[in-house]
C-alpha cells in the first residue's frame, strides 16, 4: 500500500473527531414525558419549524403530546399509540413543505438497549432530528484498493456525491446485519455467497445539521467486506451511478476535496487509518 503523508493522516484523524457536532442551542428539544415528568431526550427541532407545528396545537389537541414555548413533549404510550401521534405531527409538517423527498418507508426509533418504542416516515427522522441507524460497507481488495460507489444524480441528499461500496438506512423491521447484505446486492451486486464474510467493525454516531431539512442523528453500523479479485460492482436499485476502485490515498485525497458524502467520508476515513497501521 502507498503510504498516506503525515498531514493527510493527521487531517483524517482530526476529522473523526468532529462526528457529533452538538445541537444548536436554538433547536427546541423533544423529550418523552410521563405522568408530566420531562425523561429522555429523543430529538430537536429547528427554529425555523416550530411556528408551523404550534399552529397544529393551536386547533386541536393533539393525543400523547403538548408543545410548549420551549419544548415538545410526547407521553409515553404503547408502541401503536406513540407512531400515530408522531406520524399526525409528520403528516402536519410535510403539507407545510417541511419534509421533502417522503419515501412511503418507515424508521424505528431505537433506545441504547435495543428497545423499539415507535416507527415512522423515515424522511421525518431528520425533521424531527430523531436518532436513526443506517449500514455502510466498506469494499476492498487484496490489493489495498477500496471500490466506491457515485450515487445518483436523481437522489434527493446528495446527488453525485462518492458513496461506500453500499449504504443504506436500517428500515423498522431489520436489523444491521439483513440489512447491510440486502444493501450490498441492491445498491452493489454482491451475491450472498459473498456478502456472507461482511465483518462488522462498530458503530459510528453522526450528528449535525442537515441544511434546511432539520437535525440528521444517525448511528452507522459499520461493516468490512474483502472483494474477490475479478469482482465488479453493478447496481440493481437505480441509486448508483457508477463505480470506482482507487487506491487508499486516493480515497483519502478525495475525501479531503469534498467528493464524499458526510456520512461516507467518515466511513471512510476510520476504515483507511485502520488499514494504514
Amino acid at each position: 500500500m502507498s503510504a498516506l503523508s503525515t498531514s493527510t493522516i493527521a487531517a483524517l484523524e482530526e476529522m473523526l473527531q468532529n462526528t457529533a457536532r452538538p445541537v444548536p442551542a436554538d433547536f427546541m428539544p423533544i423529550y418523552f414525558s410521563r405522568d408530566n415528568q420531562e425523561g429522555l431526550l429523543i430529538g430537536h427541532l429547528n427554529p425555523d419549524f416550530i411556528p408551523h407545528l404550534q399552529e397544529l396545537f393551536k386547533k386541536q389537541s393533539i393525543p400523547l403530546a403538548r408543545m410548549s414555548h420551549d419544548r415538545l413533549s410526547i407521553q409515553l404510550g404503547r408502541p401503536k399509540e406513540l407512531s400515530a401521534t408522531l406520524s399526525l405531527l409528520a403528516n402536519h409538517m410535510r403539507q407545510g413543505g417541511f419534509i421533502p423527498g417522503w419515501r412511503n418507508e418507515e424508521f424505528a426509533w431505537v433506545d441504547q438497549n435495543g428497545h423499539k418504542y415507535f416507527r415512522l416516515e423515515r424522511a421525518a427522522f431528520r425533521t424531527f432530528g430523531f436518532r436513526s441507524m443506517a449500514t455502510h460497507i466498506n469494499g476492498y481488495t487484496k490489493a489495498d484498493t477500496i471500490w466506491l460507489g457515485r450515487r445518483s444524480e436523481n437522489k434527493p441528499t446528495d446527488p453525485g456525491k462518492l458513496d461506500n461500496l453500499a449504504a443504506g438506512g436500517i428500515s423498522a423491521d431489520e436489523t444491521p446485519w439483513v440489512n447491510a447484505r440486502r444493501e450490498l446486492w441492491e445498491e452493489a451486486g454482491v451475491p450472498e455467497q459473498i456478502s456472507d464474510d461482511i465483518e462488522p467493525i462498530g458503530r459510528i454516531h453522526m450528528r449535525r445539521i442537515a441544511n434546511e431539512r432539520g437535525f440528521h442523528d444517525e448511528q452507522l453500523f459499520i461493516y468490512d467486506l474483502e472483494l474477490p479479485k475479478h469482482f465488479i460492482p453493478t447496481n440493481h436499485d437505480g441509486e448508483v451511478s457508477g463505480f470506482i476502485e482507487v487506491s487508499y490515498p486516493e480515497a483519502a485525497a478525495r475525501i479531503l476535496a469534498d467528493e464524499f458524502t458526510s456520512d461516507a467520508a467518515f466511513v471512510t476515513a476510520d476504515f483507511i487509518l485502520r488499514r494504514n497501521k
